[in-house]
């Protein structure tokens, strides 16, 4: 057919039609079906105004074009113009092309430099003449102005419905809309008991990452949100640690409502601006609203802040205290709880020993920058001090702990209990429901009837199971009877011994001190330990004791004379060496070391330093042969003829060789023989000298 439009010329119509698509969301893709048919109704446009047929680019569906957006159709658009192979672009409107200046005036520019016609329902735009170019600039700024003020007025409704404390996005597990768009708990008893037990089982483990295991060991199911076909529901699953930790750490279930706690950061990557979210914990300093008791939670306020508080203690991030405060498994009881009283810094604990199990407490100092740590001492004996002091205070409670933990294992076990009957509850619903469906089914249609009898029985099995699990989970912890209840109040009486006895895990005794000692100042003067403890509620007290050394066997007498000897002129490091070499080993038995030179020094009160401090006018002999320019074998036998001198602290030390007398003329004259002759000269004889190693 012919065409009639005055801008579209002959070598327009031999290049290809192209109808770009786009829609800014999945929703508008799912729900906008009009739109969509309006712009795929372009391909008639394009055989209107002369075209054949048009390809159609509709890759961008559901994809924004603000800025930071990534369209792949777009740039295979561009592309294909900047080949020469269109003719026309048609879009619905301009704001289907970009919503930025950036994109449409790259789209222009290019469909400027290659001829290419821009089209729409109404109109057709040639960039070669001024007004059409003067024309759709004025749309693509409407267009970009256009995304601003609705974002802003997006943003404007959210915000002042969030000072309402009335807009969501997604609703924690445990909570919902009730008729009155009021957060209220979950009507389902099994999700609220659930929630519940997540808090209850990190007050007693004190550990997000075991009380998922404890989850998983029970065989315990918690909510969580999913996704079904763009809804979001409750799902079943046992939770991982990331997601106890999530549920830990937000303030939701404490009755706060918060919005606004997250940034965006653009950046350009490849010469691409890419937006960035981030989420930091929501804390009433980062967010735009913040609105307490805005509903009932889960826990009171005081609780949160405790745990999170404690979760923070118990991460390995450089981030935060440099303290490593989770409970673990180490002998040292008192890890993450003192802190040093010269410098301030959190003191750490390291094993050492045949099986690295004695504990020896260190604050690092500057150590990290090359200088020496604060202070150091032995563990046991401050453990067994530290201990005394609390079993004093502890002992006379230790019958009313007893029945209390007794009464908490049987409110736990009762709880497991209850979350499993509401399971079987649930599963009996299921199960009936099942059975109603394949009840009513055609038993002639035997393709549906066979599917909804299988699903019926898989209910059943799955009752059977559970069924056998809370039998077995109620014989597990029977009723106490008589005999046993008085063995409980008689371990209760002597709450030392139970401390002291081997099948106490040390677990176990490092929670009893985190829950009654907030922190221990240790300061160490004129080899007296001096510690202040500092009692939950405020209270303090005050001890010393004789500085404690190193647990194990003590370091010889030969070995320490080396070290006294050494410490003077070298680092720990080349101590550590001369003592491996002369055959000396520690009070342990094991090879000296940096560190364990270190330990020795300061356990002996031995001054010194970790690295060897050079003297520019007293050289090694690795460091004389570099000086000379010469092998060490050569600077050897020249010391051997008599033409140098050096001199040794002990046997199988380095060698310390005066920068002068490698200056001096004999030794330069001897040297200048060697390098000429490749002989050495023999003057003055060779003294009796033993050749030694550095």
């Amino acid at each position: 057919m012919s065409w009639s439009h005055p801008k579209i010329r002959a070598e327009h119509l031999e290049r290809r039609a192209i109808v770009y698509l786009r829609q800014s969301t999945l929703k508008q893709v799912r729900e906008n079906l009009e739109s969509q048919r309006l712009q795929y109704a372009l391909v008639d446009r394009a055989r209107e105004l002369g075209w054949q047929d048009a390809d159609v680019i509709d890759t961008d569906l559901g994809t924004s074009a603000s800025v930071g957006s990534k369209r792949v159709g777009f740039e295979r658009l561009v592309a294909q113009v900047a080949l020469g192979e269109v003719g026309i672009i048609l879009s619905r409107e301009v704001s289907r092309l970009s919503r930025t200046d950036k994109d449409l005036c790259h789209l222009l520019e290019v469909c400027q430099s290659f001829n290419t016609l821009i089209g729409d329902e109404e109109q057709v735009y040639d960039l070669d003449l001024m007004d059409d170019q003067l024309v759709l600039g004025i749309k693509g700024t409407m267009s970009v102005v256009e995304l601003k003020v609705l974002q802003m007025r997006m943003h404007q409704g959210r915000l002042a419905k969030a000072r309402r404390g009335e807009f969501f996005t997604r609703i924690p597990p445990g909570y919902v809309l009730d008729g009155s768009e009021r957060i209220v708990f979950d009507p389902d008893e099994r999700v609220r008991e659930s929630i519940a037990l997540v808090f209850e089982k990190y007050q007693q483990l004190w550990s997000g990452r075991q009380t998922s295991q404890w989850f998983r060991e029970h065989k315990i199911l918690a909510p969580v949100n999913k996704c079904w076909g763009g809804r979001v529901g409750l799902d079943w699953k046992f939770p991982r640690a990331d997601l106890i930790c999530d549920i830990l750490r937000n303030p939701f279930y404490a009755g706060v409502y918060f919005y606004g706690c997250g940034e965006t950061e653009t950046t350009l990557e490849d010469g691409r601006l890419i937006k960035k979210r981030t989420r930091p914990a929501p804390r009433p300093d980062n967010c735009k609203v913040w609105i307490f008791d805005h509903h009932e939670g889960y826990i009171d306020w005081a609780r949160h802040e405790e745990i999170r508080q404690r979760m923070s203690r118990n991460t390995f991030s450089k981030q935060t205290d440099p303290a490593i405060a989770a409970v673990r498994k180490g002998r040292g009881l008192l890890a993450g709880l003192m802190r040093c009283g010269h410098c301030g810094r959190r003191i750490r604990v390291r094993y050492w020993g045949h099986q690295g199990t004695a504990p020896r407490y260190i604050c690092e100092g500057d150590y990290h920058a090359g200088g020496d740590y604060c202070i150091s001492f032995g563990g046991k004996k401050v453990d067994h001090r530290l201990t005394q002091e609390v079993l004093e205070i502890l002992s006379p409670l230790g019958l009313e702990a007893s029945l209390q933990a007794r009464s908490q294992l049987l409110s736990v076990q009762s709880e497991k209990l209850r979350l499993l009957r509401l399971e079987l509850e649930q599963l009996d619903y299921e199960a009936q429901r099942a059975y109603d469906q394949y009840n009513e089914v055609d038993p002639r249609h035997r393709l549906v009837a066979q599917e909804l009898e299988r699903r019926w029985n898989m209910k059943l099995e799955e009752q059977t199971q559970l069924r056998a699990r809370i039998a077995a989970t109620e014989a597990e912890n029977p009723p106490l009877s008589a005999e046993d209840e008085k063995r409980v109040r008689g371990l209760g009486e002597n709450f030392a011994r139970v401390w002291e006895h081997p099948s106490c895990p040390i677990e176990l005794k490092k929670k009893i001190l985190h829950t009654v000692i907030e922190e221990i100042v240790v300061r160490l003067e004129d080899d007296t330990l001096r510690l202040v403890l500092h009692w939950k509620g405020g209270i303090h007290t005050q001890l010393e004791m004789p500085t404690p050394r190193s647990s194990g066997a003590k370091t010889s007498t030969k070995a320490l004379e080396v070290i006294r000897q050494l410490a003077a002129r070298y680092g720990d490091d080349l101590i550590a060496s001369v003592l491996c070499n002369l055959g000396h080993r520690t009070g342990t038995g094991r090879r000296w070391t940096r560190l364990r030179v270190a330990s020795a020094r300061r356990s002996y009160s031995i001054a010194g330093q970790a690295r060897t401090i050079p003297d520019p006018e007293i050289l090694s002999l690795a460091r004389a042969a570099k000086y000379c320019g010469i092998g060490k074998h050569v600077i050897e036998r020249l010391v051997m003829k008599g033409f140098l001198a050096y001199e040794q602290v002990l046997p199988m030390a380095p060698w310390e060789i005066r920068r002068a007398d490698l200056d001096s003329q004999p030794f330069r004259s001897a040297l200048e023989h060697y390098r000429r002759t490749g002989e050495y000269p023999s003057v003055g004889g060779e003294p009796n000298q033993q050749k030694l190693s550095v």
